[in-house]
């Protein structure tokens, strides 16, 4: 009966079927650990939501096929929330005690991280939000739940005002500069403007703030003010179809395309590919790795899931960015329940309380990340009870009208900068919440 339900689960999501599987007593006590999925592979934001769904699912799919965690193989179940925050919380409500519990929650939304991270203290389970979310979460003393593993939106504008600087010959060079920041109008969009507050104050230059809604399609009086002020760059923080409009109307208007630098979830595939030409120089950040088709863990996906006709999407789109980003946002989160595995059990389906252990003592050095087939996609990350980001290593892309091409240097935030906005902003939340930060010796335990 187990056997035949994991096989059911698989082959539907193989064909793009979000199932809803009712499964008896005894298969939520069966020997897997649950894994569920949230996505969105329907509405505007689907062309960006649909790879990263495919790319985690594949991996999941790929451990499965290795033999699942040290024997104990994975069940998932998709929950389409069309990027809508009151969805999202919905698929978290009804997923997070079924098949025996949530392992933990991805939530590729910063608007549901928002809303789910007062709720996971509660359920103890875990949420990874690799790139993404609460900028001071990084601070697991008080945030003990929230992971937002390899970097924040604080991370992402320090490094974009490094390469800005790094362009004009210095940070001191930066003075009377215009930067404007064109943002998705959700809490994603508006991460990022304490950091570039700051860092006006720091430098000198003069920070205006645009404000796009939802979905993002109309911006030409966005786009008319830029071109009545003339900034020096425009830093772009979009999502969807918000990204390729953006370059659009740059193009229309005339505006530099090698003078605008996006986020890393403005810097894909689907964000460029139908502007083409117009959108020839335009920069974006890349959180680690960027399009990797040629990498390893790649023609892993493929050998084992897609020649077999079981991967989760067109096979053109593996190894996309955004693909790429699913499935290494997946094996973090099976590497935190295997590290949980040394303390607790090897071959034990781990709890989400068992699973944040794991993920708050990940140590994933090169050689490891090189032996699973990530050699050229990641860099180390650790982390601890108090640092739940582990890792803030970023390049910058360039894309020359037919793909991106990633710089050779790495960039990583100010760390110094960083940890006094984190620890200011975890304490102001510790505070309006009541929350006592958890100490080193508590972290032992």
């Amino acid at each position: 009966m187990k056997i035949r339900s994991l096989a059911l689960a698989v082959s539907l999501a193989a064909i793009g079927i979000t199932a809803t599987l009712t499964a008896p007593a005894a298969f939520a006590q069966a020997k897997e650990q649950f894994f569920p999925v949230l996505v969105y592979r329907t509405g505007a934001y689907a062309p960006n939501g649909t790879p990263w769904a495919n790319g985690y699912v594949d991996y999941l799919k790929l451990v499965n096929a290795k033999g699942g965690i040290n024997g104990v193989k994975i069940s998932f179940e998709e929950c389409e929330f069309g990027y809508a925050t009151d969805r999202g919380v919905e698929c978290y409500e009804r997923l997070k005690g079924k098949n025996g519990g949530a392992t933990l929650f991805q939530p590729l939304s910063t608007g549901v991280t928002f809303a789910l991270t007062d709720k996971a203290p509660v359920d103890k389970i875990p949420l990874i939000t690799a790139g993404y979310g609460r900028s001071e979460s990084q601070d697991g003393s008080v945030f003990a739940w929230n992971f937002p593993l390899l970097g924040t939106y604080w991370v992402g504008a320090d490094v974009a005002i490094q390469a800005l600087a790094k362009k004009e010959g210095g940070l001191d060079k930066l003075k009377g500069k215009k930067i404007t920041l064109v943002y998705h109008d959700s809490p994603y969009g508006k991460e990022p403007i304490a950091l570039l507050q700051e860092r006006a104050k720091m430098h000198g230059f003069t920070l205006t703030l645009l404000p796009v809604a939802h979905p993002g399609v109309e911006q030409k009086a966005t786009w008319l003010q830029i071109r009545q002020n003339r900034p020096d760059y425009v830093l772009l923080w979009g999502w969807g179809v918000m990204n390729s409009t953006a370059l659009k109307e740059a193009q229309a208007t005339g505006f530099p395309r090698d003078k605008m630098y996006g986020i890393w979830w403005a810097g894909a595939e689907p964000d460029v590919k139908d502007v083409a030409d117009g959108a020839k120089g335009y920069n974006a950040l890349a959180l680690q790795h960027s399009a990797e088709p040629q990498s390893k863990i790649v023609k892993d996906v493929l050998d084992t899931l897609y020649a077999k006709g079981q991967g989760s999407g067109e096979k053109a789109d593996v190894g996309s960015v955004l693909y790429m980003r699913g499935l290494i946002s997946a094996m973090l989160g099976v590497e935190g329940v295997r590290k949980a595995q040394e303390r607790y059990g090897k071959g034990k389906v781990m709890t989400g309380e068992q699973t944040r252990w794991g993920l708050e003592n990940l140590n994933l050095d090169q050689k490891t990340l090189d032996a699973m087939g990530f050699a050229g996609v990641m860099r180390p990350v650790l982390t601890s009870c108090l640092d739940h980001m582990g890792s803030s290593w970023v390049r910058i892309q360039s894309w020359d009208g037919s793909k991106w091409v990633v710089g050779s240097e790495w960039y990583q935030a100010d760390d110094k900068l960083l940890r006094g906005m984190v620890l200011n902003g975890s304490r102001k939340y510790a505070e309006e919440k009541k929350i006592t930060p958890r100490t080193p010796e508590q972290c032992k335990i």
